[in-house]
């Protein structure tokens, strides 16, 4: 059997099939190219050099992709025969498209009659042939993706329930190693997926979910530690309770996402200001094209609707009396635009006029403006009162008082503590609820409603464990538990500060800049003692040892900025990817000053993790470029990049490998630094050639299409601004979406 694509190891379904998949796209084009082509009588060399090398570049790509197909089938019996068939449809189009497009020595001199193609039917029908067979793998390929994550979470529910009724320690030491094995490869799995979804909007439900199924892990260990270790106590029964609780709700939420299951209560978002001034607007500017629709009934309720929302904000008691005043009148004044609109909107129709009135075109354009003022007031409202409760918060008072009154068993003061920590999170609840109003995209809203929930379960978990130190305060594990829930709350506030910034960079319109940061979760090596994953912070001794290669880091990113500016095409994947990199980079080397988003090691670990992935999506990429027919420098370009490959897989394990002690993690630090910078020198070496290849391959690409050589008897439908035609094709592939099919 073939091996996979040079350069990739066998990391996992989901690596081999995108691969693949970014193998194929940029021969869409050309294989319709040769589709819609016209015979002459007479071709020149080039041309039919052309032709030819497209025919190549096509059967190199599916000989690339059966092989994967065939690996896959070796792997999975159950749909071995179905996968052998298309592989072998796939394998005899594109050797049929290779011999159709053979047109000999260049020496030989063409006769008069000879034509490009030998059979252009036979053509035609290779092509479809080729469409269906991969069509028919990547469905395949995507079943086997879909049970392998459910599969995984039946294997993660059972060790669940296990480990809920242990009542020993050996055992649960026992089980629990078994259910972090488990976790680990449930989270591979998920954490491609979520990598490869395409939905936005699953996308952040997915990440919603993992970063939820990660924090649970540590509090499931020692929740349950705790409740072995004072049985009797009931405090500690609820916390580990609301624990296994909330990982099975994250557990089925997954598999929701995965399998497109319909009635998920996660796919229910609350109703925002932001769809609703949406709609309003729509409706409001669709006047300009249909001057006759009926504004009254639906412009009205729509402003309402907006209006009604608006009330989370003024109904606030957190929300200051004159802000709830601008408000008040802001929705005054969009109601007043409104009857403005109708007035003008009657007084057209009654003359009859077949176009917008200079009057209607005011009242919509003011009308618009209105809403949109009110929406900077509500953002404004929500954004400030966010940021001023993470600025009280960040000193954690209440929390600090809770483990201070728990360790000295002292009951009451507990009880106070606790009312107090339950009034910041109800201030924190409705703060998430004013954020996802005007987060601006449905993600965000996502992410808003995720926050809301995780303080909604956070807190009274935090206060049980509180009660259960304050009921046993020699216990080393019910202090150790409680600390545990307080960092999930200090990590939530962090989340919460970024999704401030992601907010705000929305309605600055600064949105395309976001980059990559940390992982929602990354899997780590679960054991049955877990210490070693503390995070801690660098002391200036150890700063000082990592500043010298963190500032390298900084220059180099900063150069690889600089060379991606060079790309005519910003919209690149090698681009978008390499531009992830180099951001990553730039935040580890913040974290070496002390700066930053990552406060602590394991923070960067994570960021480095996560790098590892992005720079291997970044070898995928430029794997396309270097394999196309171009130039001599094809092979030594594909070992540079196969180069990258190793050294991002070398960072990869060094993230996840274990290690324990202050030495230990610091080497484990210096080594992702030393390794990140190594990649980043490879990257900026890659560039500049992958650049100058995709300069050419486009500029050989436009010869190819041109008039002169390739004039047809019929125009064909080219997009402004393409080369080639491609909508025969993408109508043949609308719909299907690696890793997204049922």
């Amino acid at each position: 059997m073939a091996s996979p694509p040079c350069g990739y190891s066998d990391s996992g379904l989901e690596i081999k099939t995108r691969s693949v998949e970014q193998t194929l796209i940029p021969l869409v084009s050309q294989i319709t190219t040769l589709i819609n082509h016209k015979d002459r009588p007479k071709k020149s060399e080039r041309t039919s050099a052309a032709i030819q090398r497209v025919g190549q570049a096509v059967s190199v790509a599916v000989g690339r992709f059966v092989a994967v197909g065939e690996a896959i089938a070796l792997e999975n019996h159950e749909l071995k025969d179905e996968m052998g068939h298309a592989c072998f449809e796939a394998r005899r189009a594109g050797d049929a498209i290779s011999q159709l497009t053979d047109v000999g020595p260049a020496r030989a001199p063409p006769s008069p009659s000879a034509t490009v193609f030998s059979d252009r039917t036979g053509m035609v029908k290779a092509a479809r042939l080729l469409l269906s067979s991969v069509t028919k793998v990547l469905v395949l390929a995507d079943r086997i993706v879909i049970k392998q994550i459910v599969a995984s979470r039946n294997k993660v529910l059972v060790t669940l329930d296990h480990l809920e009724h242990v009542s020993t320690f050996q055992e649960f030491v026992q089980i629990f190693s078994q259910f972090g094995n488990e976790m680990v490869d449930f989270a591979h799995l998920t954490g491609d997926r979520q990598n490869d979804l395409k939905d936005e909007k699953k996308k952040a439900r997915m990440a919603a979910a993992r970063a939820v199924l990660e924090k649970c892990t540590m509090m499931l260990l020692t929740a349950s530690k705790t409740c072995l270790r004072h049985p009797d106590c009931e405090s500690a029964r609820i916390n580990k309770d609301a624990v296994f609780q909330r990982m099975r709700c994250a557990l089925e939420q997954v598999v929701d996402i995965v399998t497109e299951a319909h009635g998920c209560t996660g796919n229910i978002l609350p109703a925002s200001v932001y769809n609703a001034v949406k709609d309003y607007k729509t409706s409001v500017e669709c006047l300009r094209d249909d001057l006759y629709a009926s504004l009254p009934d639906s412009v009205g309720r729509q402003l309402e609707a907006l209006v009604e929302r608006t009330e989370d904000f003024t109904d606030s008691p957190y929300t200051g009396h004159e802000q709830r005043q601008a408000i008040l009148g802001m929705c005054q004044l969009a109601r007043q635009d409104a009857r403005q609109l109708l007035h003008a909107w009657t007084q057209a129709q009654s003359v009859q006029a077949k176009e917008t009135t200079e009057e209607l075109e005011v009242a919509i354009a003011k009308s618009c403006q209105s809403v949109n003022e009110l929406t900077r007031e509500l953002h404004k409202a929500a954004v400030g009162r966010a940021s001023e409760l993470l600025r009280v918060h960040a000193e954690h008072s209440p929390l600090r008082a809770l483990k201070a009154a728990g360790a000295e068993g002292n009951l009451e003061a507990v009880a106070q503590y606790s009312r107090t920590l339950t009034e910041q999170k109800e201030q924190l609840v409705e703060n998430c609820r004013l954020l996802c109003h005007v987060s601006g995209t449905e993600p965000l809203e996502i992410t808003c409603v995720h926050a809301e929930e995780t303080f909604h379960v956070i807190g009274p978990q935090i206060i049980s464990a509180a009660q259960t130190l304050a009921l046993h305060p020699s216990s080393k594990i019910a202090k150790e538990n409680l600390e545990v829930f307080c960092e999930a709350w200090e990590s939530q506030l962090g989340d919460v500060a970024l999704l401030l910034r992601e907010i705000n960079d929305v309605v600055e319109g600064k949105r395309g800049d976001k980059r990559a940061y940390l992982s929602l979760p990354r899997s780590g090596k679960h054991s049955a003692n877990l210490k070693s994953a503390k995070p801690v912070k660098l002391d200036a001794e150890e700063q000082s040892g990592v500043a010298k290669a963190g500032l390298e880091l900084r220059l180099l990113s900063s150069d690889v900025d600089a060379e991606l500016e060079k790309w005519e095409e910003q919209e690149q994947r090698a681009v978008r990817h390499s531009q992830s990199v180099a951001s990553m980079a730039y935040n580890m080397y913040l974290f070496t000053r002390g700066e930053g988003l990552l406060k602590t090691t394991l923070d960067l670990f994570h960021q480095a993790e996560v790098l590892s992935e992005e720079g291997l999506q970044l070898c995928s990429s430029l794997h396309v470029l270097c394999t196309q027919p171009l130039s001599e420098e094809k092979s030594a370009l594909t070992s540079e990049v196969e180069t990258l490959a190793a050294l991002c897989q070398q960072l990869q394990a060094g993230a996840r490998t274990p290690v324990q002690g202050k030495s230990a993690t610091f080497q484990k630090v210096d080594s992702s630094v030393q390794t990140t910078r190594a990649v980043l020198t490879l990257i900026l070496k890659l560039l500049p050639a992958c650049n100058k290849r995709n300069t050419k391959s486009k500029s050989e690409r436009s010869g190819l299409g041109s008039p002169q050589d390739w004039r047809p008897d019929a125009p064909t439908p080219v997009r402004d601004g393409d080369d080639f035609a491609v909508e025969p094709f993408e109508q043949h592939l609308s719909g299907l979406n690696l890793l997204e099919s049922n």
